[in-house]
């Protein structure tokens, strides 16, 4: 199951690493690769995809929603791979210092962990769905609004990545976050194809397990925060 392939590889990546976030100062590499793929996962990854993506291909056949899921893959992909290069470049061009990059990372994580929070305290009507929009509209359309954009590359995931980048000291910690984020789409690209099969069985189950890294996205969050301020007072 390559949804539970990745969500290992991030309980894993993640615990290995959470030493360096508990020692409450930020190390040479502010980020260690665990912590990054454990954000970019929660904020790029398949978790938010599945039930968008089971709606949008509603009605649709094998060969279309296989064509939707690609072509959202390859939009997502290339528009990240431009996001974090020309990001990268702007941010590094004003000289911001590693603190300040981590701190407005930490303050990203942190608020992304709570519109979950906030969305349950809303009053949702109840509309009908359109079960034929999937065959109406074209697929590359559907591929690339809603699905791309901005269900798979959201705001906050974008600046995220950007942030990671920057904050890279060397070409080899920029290659190892695009790896990931390659990583990633990927993953999203297995799980969308395998949406219709796993989502009768896990949905309750993913609702509980997004719940709980929630809570842990939001005490990573604070904990950068706090992290990135000692180290700015005692700078």
């Amino acid at each position: 199951m390559p949804m539970a392939v990745g969500i290992c590889c991030m309980i894993g990546a993640g615990a290995a690493s959470a030493a360096e976030v508990a020692a409450g100062q930020l190390p040479a590499r502010p980020f260690p690769v665990g912590h990054i793929f454990t954000f970019l996962f929660l904020m790029l990854g398949p978790f938010k995809i599945i039930g968008p993506f089971a709606k949008i291909t509603k009605g649709a056949d094998a060969s279309t929603t296989r064509q939707i899921a690609l072509w959202a893959t390859l939009f997502s992909s290339v528009a990240l791979a431009v996001a974090a290069i020309l990001g990268e470049r702007s941010i590094s061009s004003y000289g911001i210092p590693v603190p300040v990059l981590a701190l407005a990372a930490g303050i990203i994580l942190f608020l992304v962990a709570l519109l979950p929070i906030l969305e349950q305290s809303k009053v949702h009507e109840p509309h009908r769905e359109d079960a034929s929009r999937p065959v109406a509209m074209p697929v590359m359309k559907l591929a690339l609004s809603p699905l791309a954009f901005p269900t798979i590359v959201t705001p906050y995931g974008v600046a995220t990545l950007v942030v990671f980048m920057a904050l890279s000291p060397d070409l080899q910690g920029r290659l190892i976050i695009g790896a990931i984020g390659l990583a990633i789409m990927l993953l999203n690209l297995i799980v969308m194809l395998v949406t219709k099969r796993v989502l009768p069985v896990l949905g309750p189950v993913l609702a509980i397990l997004g719940a709980v890294l929630g809570v842990v996205q939001v005490a990573l969050g604070l904990q950068i925060i706090n992290n990135s301020v000692r180290v700015l007072l005692a700078m």
